[in-house]
């Protein structure tokens, strides 16, 4: 038995931040009911059309879910819209600031009816503040939130290559969701959450903030190589390719010295004595490490600093990590049906065998519409008259 099998999940949601906490749900065993537009649907599913005519967003953030179109402001939603929530667990909704609430879906509004309901509300900036009526999208984000200020090069800014303020937004989410349910064990009563994007990836800048606390200079942008930490970033082989190496103590310098670099007198040159030292006098470490990587494949650093027990990594493609040996190994791929056929879809982190995640097709818009509300009592002449009104 899953862990949340047994509970449902209504989601009025878009983009990625409620996808990808609701689809973490459905891993775990959850309904998951997802409401959305007729015609359009979340407006994810037009994103792009990289997956053999689906979103690659999309695909990534929504298989075990049921498809439910709804248009939440017609006349009749209410009706639908009231029946599910008094039925189900967790309602979770990133719809534009306010835009819920006016739905009558507050969590005072529906614990009336459901006491034991959790309300899962996300958005920019919060529900209440002078930003609350902000809009915000994950770049935006990204930059109130400081990540702009850290990520780069010292001549420019570069965002995150994913969406990362969705996705912090969306984990935060999971994981209170599932605090949530496990108050309501205790309690018997629902509980309101009130995520925000710029909260979420505010949390994950901890590092940054403490290091500039109280007006101390902000680590510098150092493109992939890190702010604070040397060597600790990608060098170049002969070959032209790129090996990533991290050194984090002064053993593992030492090590490095005498086993990659062959200089062991390097480890006491008062240049590189401390890490302090050693980023204060980057360029000249790096000249120095780049001069004995000319000499060697990429392949052949690696395996050097294999033996020397030093930290490494290859800059892989996307091409590499589809086909990457570990995934591979662990067996971590699995196939989920979708509208375009089977896709090769990764298992959850965490998973094993005892606890094997739900991993259902992504649904096409609308798939099951007559179905849930066969469930909520409306017969065939009731769910063509609403289709035919525009309510679904």
């Amino acid at each position: 038995m899953r862990a949340l099998e047994g509970v449902t999940v209504v989601t009025l949601e878009h983009a990625i931040a409620a996808p990808l906490a609701t689809r973490h749900l459905a891993d775990l065993g959850a309904r998951v009911i997802k409401i959305e537009r007729p015609g359009t649907g979340d407006f994810a599913r037009a994103y792009d059309d990289r997956v053999r005519g689906m979103a690659s967003h999309f695909v990534w953030c929504n298989r075990s879910k049921q498809s439910l179109t709804l248009d939440v402001k017609h006349p009749e939603a209410w009706e639908i819209l009231s029946r599910l929530t008094e039925s189900s667990d967790v309602l979770v909704q990133n719809l534009a600031p306010g835009a819920a609430a006016r739905l009558g879906l507050s969590f005072e509004a529906l614990s009336e009816a459901n006491p034991r309901l959790i309300v899962c509300d996300i958005s920019g900036y919060g529900c209440d503040g002078p930003y609350r009526d902000k809009k915000a999208y994950d770049l935006l984000i990204q930059s109130e939130a400081g990540l702009l200020a850290v990520t780069g090069t010292p001549e420019e800014p570069v965002k995150a290559g994913i969406s990362i303020a969705d996705i912090s937004a969306g984990m935060y989410a999971y994981s209170s969701i599932l605090a949530a349910l496990l108050h309501r064990e205790r309690t018997g009563t629902g509980t309101y959450i009130d995520i925000s994007m710029l909260e979420s990836l505010a949390e994950w800048m901890g590092y940054p903030l403490y290091f500039s606390f109280e007006g101390a200079p902000p680590p510098p942008r150092s493109g992939a190589a890190h702010a604070t930490i040397y060597p600790y970033g990608p060098f170049e082989a002969g070959d032209g390719k790129t090996v990533m190496l991290g050194l984090q103590n002064e053993r593992e310098w030492t090590a490095f010295c005498a086993e990659i670099l062959e200089q062991p007198e390097l480890a006491g040159d008062p240049r590189f004595a401390s890490n302090a030292q050693r980023s204060a006098h980057r360029d000249e470490l790096k000249a120095i490490i780049s001069a004995t990587f000319a000499g060697w494949s990429a392949e052949e650093v690696v395996k050097r600093l294999e033996r020397a027990q030093i930290a490494n990594a290859r800059v892989n493609t996307l091409e590499e990590l589809w086909q990457h040996p570990q995934l591979q190994a662990r067996g971590r791929w699995r196939s989920v049906a979708s509208p375009v056929g089977d896709l090769p879809s990764l298992i959850p982190p965490g998973s094993g065998p005892e606890a094997a995640p739900r991993m259902d097709p992504i649904p096409a818009l609308g798939q099951h519409t007559d179905a849930i509300l066969a469930e909520l009592g409306y017969d065939r002449d009731s769910i063509d008259r609403l289709r035919a009104g525009g309510a679904i």
